[in-house]
């Protein structure tokens, strides 16, 4: 990393830790959301950013993850087991739904993704004797640690800080370690990358699984954040806003799940001054900075540091034809 990006992210941590004591409720639950489903965009990154597998079902593992939790924790279960049983399930869930991408690759492989987000739904819904049906699961209750409550909403998004940190440090290690280079190798050149040597077949799945845990981590979090969920907060919708957030913030860049989660949760709250029209006014700001940036905020940042720095270079050397003879 460069001494920009640790200054950069040295100085995002110091406002994400201080932030909420400057903050109404309000304000820290939106910045609690924006926790939760970064975690849920930096399971979608790597499947689709590093690994280039397409994947619309993110949403619905987010939504498998909320419902684990929410059904265990009510039927007396640790909140740290149900927890753990969330990232479990959905990482084995995730490395099944792997299978079709061995087989499918691009938009075939989407429309895959887009019937199982369906299919979850629909169990979701259709399920009452589990599920609760559309009247969904209320009074989901906040974990407590060692005898320390998260019940009030600064502690709340204190543990969710906390556990993105942690996860996301876990998949910064990871993407530096083989598995890391095999997953670039994976999207870059998959023929390449198998007569290297590289099991493409393992790796395929291992990216599908991984991002697929990281959503049940998020819906494990999501459901005690807003302690009522419904099948509805878990449809297409999610899977879509999901991967705004990865293709917003640049897709392939660790820090751009960061960056576009907190375009796609904080942007429509400010647009809300719009009053009727900010879905509108949200939508035409979307195509426009896809428009001149489809690389991502963070392609474009990094575009101008790379034009800077060239022009750097170049200015030595200007100067010395100006001295010429």
């Amino acid at each position: 990393m460069t001494r920009f990006g640790i200054l950069a992210t040295t100085a995002a941590a110091i406002i994400a830790v201080v932030l909420p004591f400057f903050l109404k409720p309000f304000g820290i639950y939106l910045i609690s959301m924006w926790a939760v489903l970064t975690i849920a965009a930096i399971g979608l990154n790597l499947t689709l950013g590093y690994a280039g597998q397409v994947s619309m079902a993110q949403g619905a593992f987010v939504g498998i993850g909320a419902y684990t939790v929410a059904l265990l924790t009510q039927a007396g279960c640790p909140f740290a087991l149900a927890f753990a049983a969330a990232g479990v399930l959905c990482f084995a869930i995730g490395w099944m739904l792997g299978y079709p991408a061995l087989r499918v690759a691009h938009h075939y492989l989407a429309f895959v993704t887009l019937a199982f987000t369906t299919l979850v739904f629909l169990v979701l819904r259709n399920e009452e004797w589990l599920t609760g049906g559309t009247y969904g699961i209320n009074g989901i209750l906040r974990p407590a640690f060692f005898g320390l409550s998260t019940a009030k909403p600064q502690p709340f998004y204190y543990f969710c800080l906390g556990t993105l940190a942690v996860l996301a440090l876990a998949t910064w290690w990871m993407l530096r370690s083989p598995w890391g280079r095999a997953f670039k190798g994976l999207r870059e050149n998959p023929i390449r990358a198998q007569s290297l040597g590289i099991d493409t077949r393992r790796y395929t799945l291992m990216a599908f699984a991984i991002g697929a845990g990281l959503g049940g981590l998020s819906g494990a979090l999501y459901a005690p954040l807003v302690q009522f969920i419904e099948p509805g907060s878990f449809a297409l919708g999610l899977s879509f806003n999901l991967l705004l957030m990865v293709i917003v913030g640049g897709s392939g860049y660790f820090f751009g799940p960061f960056v576009g989660a907190l375009v796609a949760v904080l942007l429509p709250e400010w647009m809300r001054i719009a009053e009727g029209y900010y879905l509108i006014v949200y939508a035409v700001a979307v195509m426009v900075m896809m428009a001149f940036c489809p690389s991502g905020i963070l392609g474009l940042v990094e575009r101008i540091r790379n034009a800077a720095s060239r022009s750097d270079r170049a200015a030595p050397a200007l100067r010395a034809e100006g001295a010429g003879p």
